[in-house]
């Protein structure tokens, strides 16, 4: 039986601010078995409407019948599914290190700065990084720091993404809808 190619789907699902969505969506992973990577929910450009962000690692006939049962649902608008490639995607980490370790060694203070990364937070005990970028970045901020054992605590979002196609698409398939029902 041949393997099939399994990669990283990020599926944008749209929908009103409905109580019990969020776990009818996981619901759908659950049932195929497939393990979600990161989740985000947050309020869409259009008011009134939440999108929710959702990575998976997958093959794509997998993600389409994924896709397809979310969209489903009788409370989502719209959902599609699409590659790194097709999105502008960004995720926050955030690092608290160690204050006396960063004193003591500049190099770490170096990386830092190398990354693109951002103190935001100075104490006697811990100092705070901020990262804002790709998920590769992040975890190589990350492993860089582990180097140095200065890491106290490591966490990143979950990742937010917009289409790289110059037509907003959801706002497109809203336009039709509405000229649909008004051609009734």
């Amino acid at each position: 039986m041949e393997k099939k190619e399994k990669k990283l789907y990020t599926l944008l699902v749209y929908s009103e601010n409905i109580a019990g969505l969020l776990n009818q969506i996981t619901a759908v992973f659950t049932r195929r078995q497939l393990n979600i990577e990161s989740l985000n929910v947050s309020a869409s450009s259009i008011s009134g409407i939440h999108k929710y962000t959702i990575t998976a690692w997958s093959d794509e006939e997998q993600i389409l019948l994924v896709t397809n049962q979310i969209e489903k649902k009788i409370d989502v608008i719209k959902a599609d599914y699409y590659t790194d490639e097709q999105l502008f995607i960004r995720e926050e980490g955030l690092f608290k290190l160690s204050t006396q370790a960063v004193m003591e060694n500049p190099e770490i203070s170096r990386i830092i700065r190398h990354a693109d990364a951002h103190i935001v937070e100075v104490n006697p005990t811990f100092c705070a990084a901020m990262l804002n970028g790709r998920t590769e970045d992040i975890t190589e901020l990350y492993r860089k720091l582990q180097e140095y054992n200065c890491v106290l605590q490591y966490t990143r979002s979950g990742r937010i993404a917009i289409t790289r196609n110059p037509i907003e698409e959801f706002s497109a398939f809203l336009d039709m809808q509405e000229q649909k029902g008004n051609n009734k």
